[in-house]
C-alpha cells in the first residue's frame, strides 16, 4: 500500500503515513466526473500529523483537518489546518502535571471531527473538545460553560430522533468513565459516573434509540509504558470483559453487565432496541496489544454482532463476516436504529502496518456485501456515507466520500461513488492540491446542519 518499510523509521513516519508540512488552500478544485449538485457542504478529516515530524506511534501527533467544500457541483475549495493546540507551540507540553493535575485544554485533537449544536468540534479522547469555524481555522477549546470536567470522547453518537449527542469520557484516574449527554443546542445536561472495573481504554460506545453501551474491556492503563513516553495502554489476560447496558437518562445503578468473550472493540457500527433485547454490532478484536500499541498482534479482526436480554441477563455473540474491516459507518439518520446497511474500510491483516484493500458495503438484511476496490496503488481512508436528498436513511441510496491516496502520482483525492452499485466507476474524483495522509475519522457537514 506504500513503500516497503525500513528499520530507520516506524510505518507511520513513512509513505502516506507521514506527515505534511504545510497548511495549504486551493480553489476550484479540478474534478473528473460530475459531483452530485445535491452535495452542499463539507467533507472533513482529521489526522495525525506531528508537528516535529517524528511521533512515538501512530495515534500520537498532533490534529490537522482536512476539508472540501462542494457546492453547485463544484469543488469550491481545499483546506488542511492544524488544531491550534498547546501542543503546537509546545511540543512537550504536559497534559498531567508530576503533581498529577490534569489540563483538558491540553489535546491533540487528532482523531474525529464532527458538528453538533451549531459547532464544529475537533475530538481526541483525553481532552475538552476544540471548536473551530467553517473555514477550519481554531476558535478555541470548550468545557461547555464549565460543566465539562472529564475528557470527551472522539466517538459521541448524535440521535437522529431527539438531536441529543450521548457522549463520555474514561480517564487513567479516577472516575474511570463518565456518561455525559448534550442537548440538541449544544448544552451539557447530564454527566454521570458510571463504575467500571479499573482505567479502561474505552475507545469508543454506542446507543440505541433507548440505551447507551459501555465497552468495559482488557486493554487498560500501563503506567510502565506511559513513562516511557508510547501508547499507555496494554492487553490484560486478567481484566474481565464486559459491556453494559443503561437507559440513556440514566446513573450507574441502571447499568446492566454482561460478560463477553475476551476481546477488544475499537469502534462500534451501531445498536438498536429488539424488545427487551439490546443488538449490537461492532468491529470485534479477539486480542490487541500485549505490547503497548503494537499495531501487530495475533488476534484476528471480524463484525460481530452482540445480543443482550435485559430480562435473562444472557449475552449472545455471532460472527456477520469473518473478513477482517474497520472505521464502520451507518447513514447518520439510522444511529441507534435498526440498520440495513454498514460501510466499513476493508483491511488486509497480515503485514506490520495496516493495509487498506478498498471500501465494503455490507447488507445486513440478506448477508450479501459489495467491495469497492480504487485500483492497483490507491488507498481509501475511512468511508462517510451520504444518504441521498429525500432518500430512506435505512437505503443505500446516496453517496460513499473519503480520501484516496495514489502511490504513483503520490497524490490524493476526495472519491465520491454512488452506494447502490459500489462496484463501478467513481461518480466524482477530485484532485487535491495537498497530499492527505492517512488518518482517522470525519463527517460530511450538509449546509442544512
Amino acid at each position: 500500500m506504500s513503500a516497503p518499510a525500513t528499520t530507520e523509521k516506524p510505518f507511520h513516519l513513512q509513505g502516506n503515513f507521514a506527515p505534511v508540512t504545510e497548511e495549504v488552500t486551493g480553489t476550484d478544485l479540478p474534478v473528473e466526473g460530475a459531483i452530485p449538485p445535491e452535495l452542499s457542504g463539507l467533507y472533513v478529516r482529521q489526522s495525525a500529523n506531528p508537528v516535529t515530524g517524528t511521533s512515538p506511534h501512530w495515534f500520537m501527533g498532533e490534529g490537522m483537518v482536512h476539508g472540501v467544500r462542494l457546492e453547485a457541483g463544484r469543488a469550491a475549495w481545499y483546506r488542511n489546518r492544524y488544531v491550534k493546540t498547546p501542543y503546537l507551540e509546545n511540543p512537550d507540553v504536559q497534559r498531567i502535571s508530576n503533581e498529577g493535575v490534569i489540563d483538558r485544554t491540553v489535546s491533540k485533537a487528532n482523531t474525529h471531527v464532527l458538528k453538533h449544536g451549531g459547532k464544529i468540534l475537533a475530538l481526541e479522547e483525553g481532552s475538552f473538545p476544540y471548536v473551530l469555524d467553517d473555514q477550519l481555522e481554531t476558535v478555541g477549546w470548550t468545557d461547555y460553560d464549565g460543566k465539562l470536567t472529564s475528557a470527551f470522547s472522539a466517538h459521541p453518537k448524535i440521535c437522529p430522533v431527539t438531536g441529543e449527542m450521548l457522549s463520555f469520557g474514561y480517564g487513567q484516574f479516577e472516575p474511570y468513565l463518565v456518561y455525559l449527554r448534550v442537548s440538541p443546542d449544544g448544552k451539557l445536561v447530564q454527566s454521570e459516573e458510571i463504575t467500571v472495573t479499573g482505567p479502561t481504554m474505552m475507545h469508543d460506545f454506542a446507543v440505541s434509540e433507548k440505551h447507551a453501551l459501555f465497552l468495559d474491556l482488557p486493554v487498560v492503563f500501563s503506567l510502565e509504558d506511559a513513562l516511557k513516553g508510547t501508547m499507555p495502554f496494554r492487553w490484560s489476560d486478567d481484566y474481565p470483559a464486559r459491556i453494559g447496558v443503561m437507559p440513556r437518562t440514566g446513573g450507574n445503578a441502571d447499568v446492566k453487565w454482561f460478560d463477553v468473550e475476551p476481546c477488544y472493540i475499537f469502534h462500534t457500527l451501531n445498536a438498536w432496541d429488539e424488545g427487551n433485547t439490546v443488538v449490537l454490532d461492532a468491529c470485534h478484536n479477539t486480542e490487541v496489544w500485549r505490547s503497548a500499541g503494537d499495531m501487530q498482534g495475533e488476534g484476528k479482526l471480524t463484525l460481530r454482532r452482540f445480543r443482550f436480554d435485559l430480562e435473562t441477563g444472557n449475552a449472545k455473540e455471532e460472527t456477520l463476516d469473518d473478513r477482517p474491516m474497520e472505521f464502520p459507518r451507518v447513514a447518520a439518520g439510522v444511529v441507534g436504529q435498526k440498520n440495513r446497511y454498514g460501510f466499513t474500510l476493508r483491511l488486509d491483516t497480515g503485514s506490520d502496518e495496516p493495509e487498506f484493500v478498498g471500501v465494503l458495503k455490507s447488507d445486513l438484511q440478506t448477508g450479501k456485501s459489495e467491495l469497492h476496490d480504487y485500483g492497483a496503488g490507491r488507498n481509501s481512508s475511512e468511508p462517510v456515507f451520504v444518504t441521498a436528498q429525500g432518500a430512506d436513511p435505512n437505503s443505500d441510496e446516496g453517496w460513499v466520500m473519503s480520501y484516496v491516496y495514489d502511490e504513483g502520482s503520490g497524490k490524493s483525492e476526495l472519491v465520491v461513488l454512488d452506494a447502490t452499485d459500489m462496484a463501478k466507476a467513481p461518480v466524482a474524483r477530485v484532485t487535491l492540491p495537498q497530499r492527505v495522509p492517512y488518518g482517522f475519522h470525519g463527517s460530511w457537514i450538509p449546509d442544512s446542519e
